[in-house]
C-alpha cells in the first residue's frame, strides 16, 4: 500500500507545474499583445499629431499667399471676390476641424484632400492676380501713351489755334481801311450858306477832311464806320458826349465824331467828312486821327491863326 501512494505523488506535482507554466505563458502573451496594441496606438497618435501640425503650417502658408495676392493694386472681378470668400471660408473650416483635435484617420485624409484643392485654388488665384497686374500695367502704359498723344495733339491744336488767331489778327489788320493824302480845310459859313476857306480861328466854324483810301482787296465792300478824334491846341480831346467810346488798337477810346463811308475799292476815290465844332476854335495846331475797323486809319494836323 505505501509503495503505491509514493508513486502517485510526483505526478500531481508535475500537473501543477504545467498549469503554472501555462498561466505564465498566457499572461506573457496578453501583456505582449497589449504592449504592441498600445505602441501601435501611440504611433498612430503621433502620426495624426504630426500630420495636423503639418496641415496647420500649410494652411498658414496658403493664407499668407492669399493675403499677399490681395495686396496687389488691382480691381478684383465679382467672380474673383466670390472665390476669395469661399477660400477663406474653407480655411476657417479646416482650422476649426484641426483645432477640435477629434479627427479620425478618414477625416484627416478628407481634410488633406480639401487642403490640396485649396492649394490648387490659391495657386490659380495668385496666377489670375498676376495676370490682372500685367494687364493693368499694359493698360497703364497704353493710357500714358494715349495721354502723351492727346497732350501732343492738344499742344499742336493750341499752337494751330494760336497761329490761326495770329493769322486772323493779321488778316484783320490787313483788311482794315487805311488812308493817304489826308487834307484838312477850315471853313466859314456865310449867312447865304456859302462855305469859304479860312485860316483864322475866329472865322472857322467847321473843318472838312478830304482823303483817299488805299487799295485793299481784303477789305469788306460796303459801309465802314469811321471814328474821328480831334485834339485841340491845349492837348484836350474834343468830345460831344462822355459816353462816346469805341475800341481801336486794343484800347477803349472816346471819339469826337462818328460817321460812315462806303468802300468799294475804287482806285483814287476821294472821301469827304465834315465836322462842325459845337464850340469856338482856338488858335494853334489841331491833331486829327481817323479810325476804322478797330485800327488807326490815318492821322494829320492843321493850324489856325
Amino acid at each position: 500500500m505505501d509503495k503505491t501512494y509514493q508513486e502517485q505523488a510526483p505526478k500531481k506535482d508535475s500537473n501543477k507545474i504545467y498549469f503554472l507554466i501555462a498561466v505564465i505563458v498566457a499572461l506573457l502573451g496578453s501583456n505582449a499583445y497589449m504592449f504592441f496594441q498600445d505602441k501601435k496606438s501611440n504611433d498612430r497618435i503621433v502620426t495624426l499629431s504630426d500630420e495636423k501640425s503639418r496641415m496647420e503650417l500649410e494652411i498658414d502658408k496658403i493664407e499668407a499667399e492669399l493675403d499677399k495676392a490681395n495686396n496687389a493694386n488691382v480691381q478684383l472681378t465679382s467672380d474673383m471676390q466670390q472665390e476669395q470668400e469661399l477660400a477663406r471660408q474653407k480655411i476657417a473650416e479646416l482650422r476649426e476641424q484641426l483645432r477640435a483635435g477629434k479627427l479620425t484617420q478618414g477625416q484627416l485624409a478628407k481634410a488633406q484632400g480639401e487642403l490640396k484643392n485649396l492649394r490648387y485654388f490659391v495657386t490659380k488665384y495668385t496666377a489670375d492676380i498676376a495676370d490682372l497686374e500685367k494687364k493693368n500695367a499694359e493698360l497703364t502704359v497704353e493710357r500714358d501713351s494715349l495721354r502723351t498723344t492727346v497732350s501732343s495733339v492738344s499742344e499742336k491744336a493750341t499752337q494751330l489755334e494760336q497761329q490761326n488767331t495770329e493769322l486772323s489778327g493779321k488778316v484783320k489788320v490787313a483788311a482794315a481801311l487805311k488812308t493817304y493824302a489826308i487834307g484838312v480845310t477850315p471853313l466859314r459859313i456865310r449867312n447865304s450858306g456859302k462855305e469859304t476857306d479860312v485860316s483864322k480861328a475866329s472865322n472857322a466854324k467847321k473843318i472838312r477832311l478830304t482823303f483817299n483810301v488805299n487799295d485793299n482787296s481784303l477789305a469788306e465792300k460796303g459801309m465802314h464806320d469811321v471814328f474821328i478824334r480831334i485834339i485841340d491846341p491845349s492837348g484836350n480831346l474834343i468830345v460831344s458826349d462822355n459816353s462816346s467810346v469805341f475800341g481801336a488798337d486794343g484800347d477803349e477810346l472816346q471819339y469826337t465824331y462818328r460817321t460812315a463811308i462806303e468802300f468799294d475799292n475804287t482806285p483814287n476815290k476821294i472821301y469827304n467828312i465834315d465836322w462842325s465844332n459845337p464850340g469856338a476854335f482856338q488858335k494853334g495846331t489841331y491833331t486829327v486821327v481817323l479810325y476804322a475797323d478797330g485800327y488807326t486809319m490815318g492821322k494829320t494836323s492843321f493850324a489856325l491863326k
